[in-house]
């Protein structure tokens, strides 16, 4: 059942919830996984949200949450509620990549600037998205540069049976030949799954030279511990969704060594003073920190802060040229967005444009390792 945030929750921190608002108000919908398996990727994006600013460019804030569970039905019935019924300015979500691509069509069809808050795929990705993670191929090419110098050839993949793992496998399959990898095995396992032996034992049959797994939040500790189990030494490559402390927590040894690609926010106090994301990502985790505990970071909720940090710059843009609450905003804004940057933030430089809805480059991603329960930069 979809849950509205509880109006006490909403004004301590400053928000206020309501299906119609006042003609200047500026209305944010935002579907995310705040129960189910997603909750682990959800949970910290609604604790950010806690920390956006009570209005935008002198005009008061509305925020309404809603829960999807990560299911793309709810996802999309969250969806046309917020472009329908609340008549929001702006939509938000999900934390998971099918739940993700559904609030996406639905923000196309209502003409909505939507930001999606997982890695959707370039064919999702329409005039009214914009998408806050890094794209896959910018990550993916950091962390082929560190296989192909490891001299890594074969490669055998666990991932998600979604369309998140499939977008990994397509990076490994595509981008990865002109680093000269080779998928020896593909091997896929739902996201509720609680055991992944059949294919950790398929995947090493392969005799890869490294495992590659394309998993987020603590589903990705099972293929991570399992080949660990079965005596695989060789090295073990991670993707961006699994960089969690709590991922830590479950893999324990299991994790020593492995190679995770990230956005820079999981270790902003180690870029170098001049970094254009270290300013931003410091103020993030102070205040994060500061309110929820030390080592409580995740990349995923700094996403929601790094789009309040795009809303803050282009917002003003959109007022010169129309009221919040009406279709012309909606089209004002989307078009402030694409035209405002750069928008330094915690994840990187943005710069949108009309042909690019992912805006992220290079500086956006950074190879982790583990140790002693603790994320370390891998220096080039």
């Amino acid at each position: 059942m979809m849950n509205r945030m509880k109006f006490w929750a909403a004004s301590a921190l400053g928000l206020t919830l309501m299906a119609s608002t006042a003609l200047a108000d500026i209305t944010i919908g935002v579907t995310i996984p705040t129960t189910g398996p997603g909750a682990a990727l959800g949970i910290p994006l609604k604790n950010s949200i806690e920390l956006w600013p009570t209005e935008i460019a002198g005009e008061k804030l509305n925020v309404i949450i809603l829960d999807d569970a990560g299911d793309p039905a709810k996802a999309t019935t969250n969806a046309r509620r917020f472009a329908n019924d609340d008549k929001v300015d702006v939509l938000m979500g999900s934390a998971l990549t099918p739940a993700a691509i559904a609030a996406a069509g639905v923000a196309n069809e209502a003409k909505v600037p939507h930001f999606a808050i997982s890695p959707i795929p370039p064919t999702a990705v329409k005039e009214w998205n914009f998408v806050l993670p890094q794209f896959s191929t910018v990550l993916a090419k950091k962390m082929f540069t560190r296989m192909q110098k490891d001299g890594v050839k074969r490669v055998s993949f666990i991932g998600f049976a979604d369309s998140y793992g499939q977008q990994w496998v397509d990076e490994l399959t595509k981008t990865g030949k002109d680093f000269g990898l080779e998928v020896v095995a593909d091997e896929r396992y739902a996201r509720a799954d609680t055991s992944v032996s059949g294919q950790v034992l398929k995947a090493l049959a392969a005799k890869p030279d490294a495992v590659f797994i394309g998993a987020s939040g603590t589903g990705a500790a099972l293929p991570q511990i399992g080949v660990r189990e079965r005596g695989f030494t060789g090295p073990v490559y991670v993707v961006s969704g699994a960089v969690t402390f709590e991922f830590l927590r479950i893999a324990g040894k299991a994790v020593e060594n492995t190679v995770f690609s990230s956005g820079p926010i999981m270790v902003a106090e180690d870029q170098p003073d001049d970094s254009p994301t270290k300013a931003e990502g410091l103020a993030y985790l102070k205040a994060y920190e500061g309110k929820f505990g030390p080592n409580t970071r995740t990349q995923f909720g700094s996403h929601v802060w790094d789009a309040m940090v795009i809303l803050q710059k282009a917002v003003p843009v959109a007022l010169a040229k129309a009221k919040p609450g009406t279709t012309e905003f909606r089209t004002a804004l989307r078009d402030a967005i694409e035209s405002s940057g750069p928008y330094n933030a915690t994840h990187g430089v943005f710069q949108f444009s009309p042909t690019d809805h992912y805006g992220l480059d290079e500086r956006g991603a950074v190879l982790l390792t583990a140790k002693d329960g603790k994320f370390q930069l891998v220096k080039d």
